[in-house]
Protein backbone atom coordinates (compact mmCIF):
# COMPACT_ATOMS: atom_id res chain seq x y z
CA UNK A 1 0.00 0.00 0.00
CA UNK A 2 2.18 2.79 -1.29
CA UNK A 3 0.52 6.20 -1.33
CA UNK A 4 3.73 8.16 -0.80
CA UNK A 5 3.91 9.85 -4.21
CA UNK A 6 3.06 9.52 -7.87
CA UNK A 7 6.85 9.52 -8.31
CA UNK A 8 7.01 6.13 -6.59
CA UNK A 9 5.39 4.23 -9.45
CA UNK A 10 6.91 3.13 -12.74
CA UNK A 11 6.60 4.34 -16.30
CA UNK A 12 3.72 3.40 -18.58
CA UNK A 13 4.35 0.53 -21.03
CA UNK A 14 3.84 2.89 -23.98
CA UNK A 15 6.64 5.07 -22.65
CA UNK A 16 8.93 2.09 -22.26
CA UNK A 17 8.02 0.92 -25.76
CA UNK A 18 8.88 4.35 -27.10
CA UNK A 19 12.27 4.23 -25.41
CA UNK A 20 12.98 0.80 -26.85
CA UNK A 21 11.89 1.88 -30.32
CA UNK A 22 14.18 4.90 -30.43
CA UNK A 23 17.07 2.78 -29.13
CA UNK A 24 17.27 0.97 -32.46
CA UNK A 25 19.99 2.30 -34.72
CA UNK A 26 21.49 5.77 -34.88
CA UNK A 27 19.84 9.17 -34.79
CA UNK A 28 21.17 12.70 -34.81
CA UNK A 29 22.36 13.93 -31.42
CA UNK A 30 21.42 16.92 -29.23
CA UNK A 31 17.78 17.06 -30.30
CA UNK A 32 18.30 17.15 -34.06
CA UNK A 33 16.34 13.91 -34.44
CA UNK A 34 12.88 13.05 -35.74
CA UNK A 35 11.65 11.78 -32.35
CA UNK A 36 12.30 15.17 -30.76
CA UNK A 37 10.61 17.00 -33.62
CA UNK A 38 7.57 14.72 -33.39
CA UNK A 39 7.39 15.13 -29.60
CA UNK A 40 7.55 18.92 -29.85
CA UNK A 41 4.77 18.84 -32.43
CA UNK A 42 2.67 16.52 -30.26
CA UNK A 43 2.96 18.87 -27.27
CA UNK A 44 2.01 21.85 -29.44
CA UNK A 45 -0.98 19.92 -30.75
CA UNK A 46 -2.10 18.91 -27.24
CA UNK A 47 -2.04 22.58 -26.29
CA UNK A 48 -3.46 23.81 -29.61
CA UNK A 49 -0.47 26.15 -29.72
CA UNK A 50 1.28 25.85 -33.10
CA UNK A 51 3.39 28.90 -32.35
CA UNK A 52 4.85 27.56 -29.10
CA UNK A 53 8.51 26.77 -28.51
CA UNK A 54 8.89 23.40 -26.74
CA UNK A 55 12.03 22.18 -25.00
CA UNK A 56 12.63 19.06 -22.91
CA UNK A 57 14.44 18.64 -19.60
CA UNK A 58 14.68 15.70 -17.23
CA UNK A 59 13.19 17.05 -13.99
CA UNK A 60 10.54 19.43 -12.75
CA UNK A 61 13.05 21.34 -10.65
CA UNK A 62 15.17 21.96 -13.74
CA UNK A 63 12.13 23.10 -15.70
CA UNK A 64 10.98 25.55 -13.05
CA UNK A 65 14.43 26.85 -12.16
CA UNK A 66 15.45 27.47 -15.76
CA UNK A 67 12.20 29.27 -16.49
CA UNK A 68 12.79 31.47 -13.46
CA UNK A 69 16.27 32.19 -14.76
CA UNK A 70 14.87 32.98 -18.21
CA UNK A 71 12.19 35.38 -16.99
CA UNK A 72 13.90 36.97 -13.99
CA UNK A 73 16.38 39.82 -14.53
CA UNK A 74 18.97 40.91 -11.99
CA UNK A 75 17.25 42.03 -8.81
CA UNK A 76 14.05 40.30 -9.84
CA UNK A 77 11.19 39.35 -7.54
CA UNK A 78 9.31 36.09 -8.22
CA UNK A 79 5.80 35.91 -6.75
CA UNK A 80 4.38 32.51 -5.83
CA UNK A 81 2.35 30.76 -3.14
CA UNK A 82 4.14 30.25 0.16
CA UNK A 83 3.71 26.46 -0.25
CA UNK A 84 4.78 26.41 -3.90
CA UNK A 85 7.27 23.75 -4.97
CA UNK A 86 9.63 26.46 -6.21
CA UNK A 87 9.62 27.91 -2.69
CA UNK A 88 9.69 24.82 -0.48
CA UNK A 89 11.10 21.89 -2.43
CA UNK A 90 13.75 22.91 -4.95
CA UNK A 91 16.73 23.56 -2.67
CA UNK A 92 17.13 27.14 -3.85
CA UNK A 93 17.45 26.14 -7.52
CA UNK A 94 15.23 28.98 -8.81
CA UNK A 95 17.30 31.50 -6.86
CA UNK A 96 20.57 29.86 -7.92
CA UNK A 97 19.86 29.73 -11.64
CA UNK A 98 18.29 33.20 -11.68
CA UNK A 99 21.41 34.59 -9.95
CA UNK A 100 19.60 35.78 -6.86
CA UNK A 101 15.97 36.10 -7.87
CA UNK A 102 13.95 36.69 -4.71
CA UNK A 103 10.95 34.43 -4.10
CA UNK A 104 7.99 36.18 -2.48
CA UNK A 105 5.62 33.66 -0.92
CA UNK A 106 1.95 34.62 -0.70
CA UNK A 107 -0.78 33.04 1.45
CA UNK A 108 -3.89 31.38 0.07
CA UNK A 109 -6.19 28.44 0.64
CA UNK A 110 -5.05 25.01 -0.60
CA UNK A 111 -1.95 26.39 -2.32
CA UNK A 112 -3.89 28.83 -4.49
CA UNK A 113 -2.86 32.45 -4.99
CA UNK A 114 -5.75 34.93 -5.09
CA UNK A 115 -5.80 38.00 -7.38
CA UNK A 116 -6.21 40.69 -4.70
CA UNK A 117 -3.20 39.80 -2.51
CA UNK A 118 -1.13 39.21 -5.64
CA UNK A 119 -2.03 42.65 -6.96
CA UNK A 120 -1.15 44.25 -3.63
CA UNK A 121 2.19 42.43 -3.46
CA UNK A 122 3.05 43.51 -7.00
CA UNK A 123 2.04 47.08 -6.17
CA UNK A 124 4.39 47.12 -3.19
CA UNK A 125 7.15 45.44 -5.17
CA UNK A 126 6.95 48.04 -7.91
CA UNK A 127 8.10 50.68 -5.45
CA UNK A 128 11.17 48.80 -4.25
CA UNK A 129 13.67 50.73 -6.29
CA UNK A 130 17.30 49.71 -6.48
CA UNK A 131 17.41 48.47 -2.89
CA UNK A 132 14.17 46.48 -2.99
CA UNK A 133 14.52 44.92 -6.42
CA UNK A 134 11.98 44.82 -9.23
CA UNK A 135 8.98 42.71 -10.14
CA UNK A 136 9.96 39.91 -12.51
CA UNK A 137 7.31 37.20 -12.78
CA UNK A 138 4.42 35.36 -11.18
CA UNK A 139 4.48 31.57 -10.75
CA UNK A 140 1.43 29.43 -10.00
CA UNK A 141 1.15 25.66 -9.65
CA UNK A 142 -1.55 23.67 -11.49
CA UNK A 143 -2.59 21.47 -9.75
CA UNK A 144 -1.34 23.01 -6.50
CA UNK A 145 0.82 21.36 -3.88
CA UNK A 146 -2.44 20.69 -2.00
CA UNK A 147 -4.03 18.96 -4.99
CA UNK A 148 -6.36 21.90 -5.67
CA UNK A 149 -6.93 23.44 -9.07
CA UNK A 150 -7.48 26.79 -10.76
CA UNK A 151 -10.23 26.97 -13.36
CA UNK A 152 -9.57 28.82 -16.64
CA UNK A 153 -11.31 31.95 -15.34
CA UNK A 154 -9.20 31.94 -12.19
CA UNK A 155 -6.01 31.58 -14.20
CA UNK A 156 -7.15 34.43 -16.45
CA UNK A 157 -7.75 36.67 -13.42
CA UNK A 158 -4.22 36.05 -12.17
CA UNK A 159 -2.79 36.58 -15.65
CA UNK A 160 -4.53 39.96 -15.86
CA UNK A 161 -3.01 41.01 -12.56
CA UNK A 162 0.45 39.89 -13.65
CA UNK A 163 0.27 41.48 -17.08
CA UNK A 164 -1.11 44.75 -15.74
CA UNK A 165 1.98 44.83 -13.54
CA UNK A 166 4.14 44.19 -16.59
CA UNK A 167 5.33 40.69 -15.69
CA UNK A 168 4.77 37.24 -17.26
CA UNK A 169 2.84 34.34 -15.74
CA UNK A 170 4.53 30.95 -15.34
CA UNK A 171 2.59 27.78 -14.62
CA UNK A 172 4.34 24.91 -12.82
CA UNK A 173 2.42 22.04 -14.36
CA UNK A 174 4.06 19.04 -12.74
CA UNK A 175 0.48 17.73 -12.31
CA UNK A 176 -1.02 19.77 -15.15
CA UNK A 177 -2.54 16.64 -16.67
CA UNK A 178 -4.44 15.91 -13.45
CA UNK A 179 -5.88 19.42 -13.45
CA UNK A 180 -7.00 19.26 -17.08
CA UNK A 181 -8.54 15.82 -16.55
CA UNK A 182 -10.39 17.04 -13.47
CA UNK A 183 -11.73 20.21 -15.09
CA UNK A 184 -12.68 18.63 -18.39
CA UNK A 185 -11.57 21.76 -20.25
CA UNK A 186 -9.05 22.05 -23.05
CA UNK A 187 -5.38 22.43 -22.22
CA UNK A 188 -5.37 25.60 -24.30
CA UNK A 189 -8.20 27.15 -22.28
CA UNK A 190 -6.24 26.54 -19.08
CA UNK A 191 -2.97 27.99 -20.40
CA UNK A 192 -2.30 30.42 -23.22
CA UNK A 193 -5.93 31.36 -23.83
CA UNK A 194 -6.12 32.30 -20.14
CA UNK A 195 -2.90 34.32 -20.34
CA UNK A 196 -0.20 31.85 -19.27
CA UNK A 197 3.11 32.78 -20.86
CA UNK A 198 5.21 29.73 -19.98
CA UNK A 199 4.11 26.23 -18.95
CA UNK A 200 6.19 23.47 -17.41
CA UNK A 201 4.28 20.44 -18.72
CA UNK A 202 4.88 17.51 -16.39
CA UNK A 203 5.49 13.96 -17.53
CA UNK A 204 7.37 12.25 -14.71
CA UNK A 205 4.42 12.12 -12.29
CA UNK A 206 2.10 10.92 -15.05
CA UNK A 207 3.64 7.87 -16.66
CA UNK A 208 7.04 9.07 -17.86
CA UNK A 209 10.35 7.85 -16.51
CA UNK A 210 12.00 11.27 -16.29
CA UNK A 211 10.81 13.94 -18.71
CA UNK A 212 9.24 17.40 -18.59
CA UNK A 213 8.44 19.88 -21.34
CA UNK A 214 9.01 23.61 -21.07
CA UNK A 215 6.53 25.42 -23.31
CA UNK A 216 6.94 29.08 -24.27
CA UNK A 217 3.67 30.29 -25.77
CA UNK A 218 5.40 33.51 -26.85
CA UNK A 219 8.47 32.48 -28.87
CA UNK A 220 10.20 35.75 -27.98
CA UNK A 221 10.38 34.64 -24.34
CA UNK A 222 12.38 31.56 -25.37
CA UNK A 223 15.26 33.59 -26.80
CA UNK A 224 18.50 32.17 -25.37
CA UNK A 225 16.79 29.39 -23.39
CA UNK A 226 18.81 26.68 -25.10
CA UNK A 227 21.98 28.22 -23.68
CA UNK A 228 20.51 27.92 -20.18
CA UNK A 229 19.64 24.29 -20.82
CA UNK A 230 23.19 23.64 -21.98
CA UNK A 231 24.80 25.40 -19.02
CA UNK A 232 22.66 23.40 -16.60
CA UNK A 233 23.37 20.04 -18.23
CA UNK A 234 19.92 19.53 -19.73
CA UNK A 235 20.86 19.47 -23.40
CA UNK A 236 21.14 15.69 -23.59
CA UNK A 237 23.35 14.26 -26.30
CA UNK A 238 20.79 11.47 -26.75
CA UNK A 239 17.86 13.87 -26.52
CA UNK A 240 15.53 11.42 -28.21
CA UNK A 241 15.22 9.40 -24.99
CA UNK A 242 13.64 12.38 -23.24
CA UNK A 243 11.48 13.24 -26.21
CA UNK A 244 10.25 9.68 -26.72
CA UNK A 245 8.65 9.70 -23.29
CA UNK A 246 6.67 12.86 -23.91
CA UNK A 247 5.78 11.69 -27.42
CA UNK A 248 4.24 8.50 -26.03
CA UNK A 249 2.18 10.50 -23.54
CA UNK A 250 1.09 13.34 -25.83
CA UNK A 251 0.17 11.41 -28.97
CA UNK A 252 -3.34 10.03 -28.77
CA UNK A 253 -4.18 11.66 -25.44
CA UNK A 254 -2.60 9.05 -23.17
CA UNK A 255 -1.50 11.82 -20.79
CA UNK A 256 -5.13 12.68 -20.03
CA UNK A 257 -6.25 9.06 -19.70
CA UNK A 258 -3.53 8.33 -17.14
CA UNK A 259 -4.30 11.47 -15.14
CA UNK A 260 -7.99 10.60 -15.02
CA UNK A 261 -7.11 7.16 -13.67
CA UNK A 262 -4.96 8.67 -10.92
CA UNK A 263 -7.68 11.16 -10.02
CA UNK A 264 -10.30 8.43 -9.75
CA UNK A 265 -8.11 6.42 -7.40
CA UNK A 266 -7.64 9.44 -5.15
CA UNK A 267 -11.38 10.01 -5.07
CA UNK A 268 -11.89 6.44 -3.87
CA UNK A 269 -9.21 6.90 -1.20
CA UNK A 270 -10.93 10.04 0.05
CA UNK A 271 -14.21 8.13 0.36
CA UNK A 272 -12.45 5.51 2.48
CA UNK A 273 -10.91 8.14 4.74
CA UNK A 274 -14.24 9.86 5.30
CA UNK A 275 -16.02 6.57 5.94
CA UNK A 276 -13.44 5.74 8.61
CA UNK A 277 -14.09 8.97 10.49
CA UNK A 278 -11.33 11.07 8.99
CA UNK A 279 -11.65 14.63 7.70
CA UNK A 280 -10.39 16.27 4.53
CA UNK A 281 -7.97 19.18 4.88
CA UNK A 282 -8.50 20.28 1.26
CA UNK A 283 -10.90 19.44 -1.56
CA UNK A 284 -9.89 16.29 -3.44
CA UNK A 285 -9.79 17.56 -7.01
CA UNK A 286 -6.86 15.66 -8.49
CA UNK A 287 -4.69 12.74 -7.33
CA UNK A 288 -3.81 13.89 -3.81
CA UNK A 289 -5.74 13.43 -0.58
CA UNK A 290 -4.92 15.71 2.35
CA UNK A 291 -6.78 14.46 5.38
CA UNK A 292 -6.68 13.56 9.05
CA UNK A 293 -7.05 10.10 10.53
CA UNK A 294 -7.58 9.19 14.18
CA UNK A 295 -4.19 8.27 15.65
CA UNK A 296 -5.31 4.70 16.32
CA UNK A 297 -6.18 4.16 12.65
CA UNK A 298 -2.91 5.76 11.57
CA UNK A 299 -0.93 3.38 13.77
CA UNK A 300 -2.91 0.43 12.45
CA UNK A 301 -2.29 1.45 8.85
CA UNK A 302 1.42 1.95 9.40
CA UNK A 303 1.73 -1.37 11.23
CA UNK A 304 0.15 -3.09 8.23
CA UNK A 305 2.70 -1.52 5.88
CA UNK A 306 0.82 1.45 4.47
CA UNK A 307 3.21 4.11 3.17
CA UNK A 308 2.23 7.78 3.07
CA UNK A 309 3.57 11.12 4.27
CA UNK A 310 2.56 12.96 7.40
CA UNK A 311 1.60 16.56 6.71
CA UNK A 312 3.38 18.88 6.63
CA UNK A 313 6.22 16.73 8.02
CA UNK A 314 7.17 14.09 10.58
CA UNK A 315 6.42 16.46 13.46
CA UNK A 316 2.75 15.52 12.99
CA UNK A 317 3.41 12.03 14.36
CA UNK A 318 2.30 12.89 17.90
CA UNK A 319 -0.97 14.55 16.92
CA UNK A 320 -4.44 13.08 17.20
CA UNK A 321 -5.98 13.12 14.68
CA UNK A 322 -2.94 12.77 12.44
CA UNK A 323 -2.69 15.00 9.34
CA UNK A 324 -1.42 13.12 6.30
CA UNK A 325 -1.01 13.15 2.54
CA UNK A 326 -1.99 10.25 0.29
CA UNK A 327 -1.06 10.42 -3.41
CA UNK A 328 -2.15 8.07 -6.17
CA UNK A 329 -0.67 7.34 -9.58
CA UNK A 330 -2.17 6.11 -12.83
CA UNK A 331 -1.20 2.57 -11.86
CA UNK A 332 -1.84 2.53 -8.11
CA UNK A 333 -3.48 -0.90 -7.76
CA UNK A 334 -7.15 -0.66 -6.91
CA UNK A 335 -6.63 -3.70 -4.69
CA UNK A 336 -4.24 -1.66 -2.53
CA UNK A 337 -6.82 1.08 -2.15
CA UNK A 338 -9.47 -1.41 -1.09
CA UNK A 339 -7.02 -3.06 1.31
CA UNK A 340 -6.34 0.33 2.90
CA UNK A 341 -10.06 1.11 3.04
CA UNK A 342 -10.80 -2.17 4.81
CA UNK A 343 -7.89 -1.66 7.18
CA UNK A 344 -8.98 1.74 8.46
CA UNK A 345 -12.65 0.79 8.45
CA UNK A 346 -12.14 -2.24 10.70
Amino acid sequence: MNFSSDNAWGAHPAVMAGLVACNDGAMMAYGADDVTRRAEAAIRAALDAPQAVVRFVATGTAANALVCAQLCPAGGRIYCHQDAHVETSECGAPEFFSHGGKLIGLPGDAGRVAPAPLAEALRRGAGGGLTGGRNAMVSITEATEWGAIYGPGEVAALARVAHEAGVPLHMDGARFANAVASLGCSAADLTWRAGVDVLCFGGTKNGAMAAEAVVFFDPALAEGFDYRRKQSGHVFSKQRFLAAQMLALAEGGLWLDLAAQANARAARLSEAVLAAGGDLLAPVQTNAVFATLPAELHRRARAAGAIYHLWPDKSAEGLDPVPLRLVTAWNTPEAQIEEFAALIAG
